[in-house]
């Protein structure tokens, strides 16, 4: 089982490239760093975790931004989106994005995605909060076609583009992997779908083991192989028996949380969580 960190990338944490350099060097397998473009004021819409939303929502930086800089101080640190909310992004230039940040890092890009939850917040966007899933779903069918042929395009009823050439592609082949977050019947059925990954939070341990056991059964019905499904666990307590339990259930990696604060306080948590580190 590999273990990441992920964080805010704000602009009052520790800076996006000492993080990355001090992560590489702990031998942590990867650096995660969530999106949101903006938090709108009238705030209707509730947090799922809890009454009132932490600073962090409304200053991180962009994802893709941050990322690169990651990669351009590291050599084998793998860089995730935890996650990226693509159904606020336009589909071909978020296509560009990735391609781009992974071939610039030499394959090492992770591409954690999902719908979303503030509903205001993708409404400005133009994005319905109702059809956000099917959006998501053409976006991502969209992209994979711009990122494995020469000549791409796609009809949908979100999606729509001609006969097109984007370059660059991919470093990874075919396309870095596609890991969707969250922890429904109908996420798991997603992933089947048009995914690489599942990309649950860290709530209960025994909930992660049963959305594997029905993750394995859509599968199955698919007659899709489960190895080319992993499991990325975010959000993770530095708990030695939460990790063994999460180990036991054949869970590809887990993401320990880090709070959007500077390198005096991130630094000797880094050196805390290195002693999980096989």
């Amino acid at each position: 089982m590999q273990i990441g960190v992920g964080m805010f990338a704000t602009d009052y944490a520790i800076p996006i490239d000492e993080l990355a350099r001090e992560t590489e060097a702990r031998g942590f397998e990867s650096l995660w760093v969530p999106e949101h473009t903006h938090i709108p004021t009238s705030r209707r819409t509730p947090w799922p975790g809890g009454a009132e939303l932490p600073l962090e929502y409304s200053h991180t930086y962009d994802p893709f931004i941050s990322l690169m800089l990651a990669a351009a101080v590291t050599k084998t640190l793998k860089l995730g989106t935890g996650i990226c909310l693509v159904i606020e992004r336009d589909t071909i230039t978020m296509a560009k994005e990735v391609a781009s940040l992974d071939r610039l890092s030499g394959g090492r890009f992770l591409f954690g995605i999902g719908g979303g939850w503030n509903v205001e917040e993708m409404a400005h966007h133009g994005t319905e909060h109702k059809t956000r899933f099917r959006k998501m779903g053409e976006q991502v069918r969209a992209m994979k076609e711009i990122w494995t042929k020469d000549v791409a395009e796609f009809h949908g009823e979100f999606v729509n583009f001609d006969a097109m050439w984007c370059w660059p592609k991919p470093a990874q082949q075919p396309h870095p992997p596609v890991l969707l977050g969250g922890e429904s019947r109908y996420t798991l059925q997603r992933v089947v779908d048009y995914c690489e990954g599942w990309f649950p939070r860290s709530r209960q341990p025994e909930l992660v083991s049963q959305g594997l056991n029905a993750l394995r059964e859509y599968a199955a019905t698919a007659g899709r192989d489960m190895r080319t499904i992993s499991t990325s666990v975010f959000g993770v307590e530095a708990d030695p028996k939460l990790l063994s339990t999460y180990q036991a259930a054949d869970v590809t990696r887990v993401i320990l949380r880090l709070p959007s604060e500077g390198r005096d306080t991130i630094l000797p948590l880094l050196d805390a969580y290195a002693k999980f580190l096989g």
